[in-house]
């Protein structure tokens, strides 16, 4: 089954406590040309996922310790993850269960025992359904707690509406736009306030001072970059 060439390299994450299931899967997705991880311990999974960043995600329903259904919620949740497709495997086939499945927030659901050929079927339309979402730009930008709506030009900081002005506005969001790039004083003199890059940097630190403030601990996202500038995390 063979990828085209701007399939190839997708990342996917398996996580099931059955070795044959991951062992399986692990050997179908590479021999197709993906990036795979597969492992076992469900408690491992969020962290291997934040450090993989996988493209899609395949989840076992019923594990112990950590069930798909809990683990799901926690992907959700994740500002890295909560937009990585995620396919249920699980053995339990009735009509409630998936519905309860897709309900929770997967986007497709396969019951096992299941054919090798078609779970890869639905991973690839999946993954070509999250490529053509990519292709619009959001409009939403998230940092931890922090959720910015360009749409509605609205903040919120853990759930609260916060108040901005502008150019406040404006700033946020292009520092959430290029989360984890350090941005230069005069970069964003530049960019939020059209000054010429030569200009006092100082309004540039006044400013992301009032922003934290009106964002509460959801401020702690943006650092400073001594003797640089800013940057968002998370």
């Amino acid at each position: 089954m063979a990828q085209s060439a701007d399939e190839l390299l997708k990342r996917i994450l398996v996580v099931d406590d059955e070795t044959d299931v991951t062992e399986l899967l692990d050997y179908k997705f590479r021999q197709a040309g993906y990036a795979v991880r597969a492992l076992n311990d469900p408690l491992r999974a969020i962290g291997l996922a934040r450090d993989f960043r996988p493209d899609l995600i395949i989840l076992d329903v019923m594990m112990p310790e950590l069930t798909g259904v809990q683990l799901l919620r926690m992907i959700r949740s994740d500002a890295l993850l909560n937009d990585t497709p995620v396919i249920f495997l699980t053995a339990k086939g009735e009509t409630a269960d998936k519905v309860r499945g897709l309900e929770s927030g997967a986007d497709d659901y396969v019951t096992k025992p299941f054919d090798a050929r078609e779970l890869m079927l639905r991973a690839q339309a999946l993954l070509r359904r999250a490529k053509s979402a990519a292709a619009s730009p959001s409009t939403r930008l998230a940092a931890g707690a922090l959720l910015l709506d360009i749409e509605r030009h609205e903040v919120t900081a853990q759930g609260k509406v916060v108040e901005l002005t502008a150019t406040e506005f404006k700033l946020l969001r292009l520092l959430l736009e290029r989360k984890g790039r350090v941005q230069s004083r005069e970069e964003l003199l530049s960019d939020v306030w059209n000054y010429s890059p030569d200009l006092e940097t100082r309004t540039v630190d006044t400013h992301v001072r009032r922003l934290r403030e009106k964002l509460g601990p959801g401020g702690d996202c943006i650092e400073t970059v001594r003797g640089v500038g800013y940057r968002v995390s998370g």
